[in-house]
């Protein structure tokens, strides 16, 4: 087993946007996962047009790249024989990857929808990931880009239905999570496993003030998931 810390690891990421650790709920499940393992890392901020599955994030670890959060955490357990689900019986396992799916296969998009197709969440948010961009450029870039997330929403199949459905649906990830989480302190007791870091990285990022939603109201007013979301940027960012 590889020791904590003996890797040179670069975690490539957008950057701390909306008062979160990063702008992308998967990059901030990336960083939970480094913490959790007691794994020391450098960010790189400048490695999206370099990501070799387009998107992030992507760590470099002595020189072994590896894309995707949930391939990332794969190459920790592998590496550093880290077990993030240690002392979790079969079941939990289970529950716990399902709830991770759940948060990154339905409530992502989601959370893509409220922040990029409605316009005044869009103004304050995502239009800002162009700021850098040359100003007589912004214009067409935000409007290119958003026209990407349009069809990739419609071709996933949560973009084709009304707005008022997605957030329904939404919302019942939403009170799953905080029946699931009820008065523990991690998902699955007093210990953190795996799908802490995806759900974390959800939580916070449907907390943000900036965005106006009834699935970030959903959010707010459960206060389990509040505390849940403070103690941890607490104690980890």
């Amino acid at each position: 087993m590889a020791k904590a810390g003996s890797s040179m690891i670069t975690l490539y990421t957008f950057g701390p946007f909306f008062g979160l650790p990063d702008g992308s709920p998967f990059v901030t499940k990336a960083m939970l996962l480094l913490k959790l393992a007691g794994l020391s890392y450098s960010q790189d901020r400048g490695g999206y047009g370099k990501a070799p599955k387009g998107k992030l994030p992507f760590i470099k670890d002595d020189g072994v790249i590896v894309a995707d959060s949930t391939l990332i955490r794969l190459h920790i357990e592998a590496k550093y024989g880290f077990d993030f689900d240690r002392g979790l019986t079969q079941e939990q396992k289970a529950v716990s990857w399902a709830v991770e799916k759940m948060c990154e296969e339905h409530l992502y998009w989601a959370m893509v929808d409220l922040r990029w197709m409605d316009d005044a969440n869009f103004a304050v948010g995502p239009a800002h990931f162009f700021d850098s961009a040359p100003a007589p450029l912004r214009p067409m870039i935000r409007a290119i880009v958003r026209r990407k997330v349009r069809k990739d929403l419609y071709c996933q199949g949560l973009g084709r239905h009304a707005k008022g459905d997605i957030e329904r649906m939404a919302i019942r990830d939403i009170e799953t999570l905080s029946v699931l989480l009820g008065n523990q302190k991690w998902l699955m007791g007093e210990a953190p496993c795996g799908a802490d870091a995806s759900m974390f990285g959800f939580v916070a990022g449907l907390l943000t003030p900036e965005f106006k939603s009834p699935i970030c109201e959903a959010v707010a007013a459960r206060p389990n998931l509040v505390t849940y979301r403070d103690r941890i940027r607490a104690e980890y960012f």
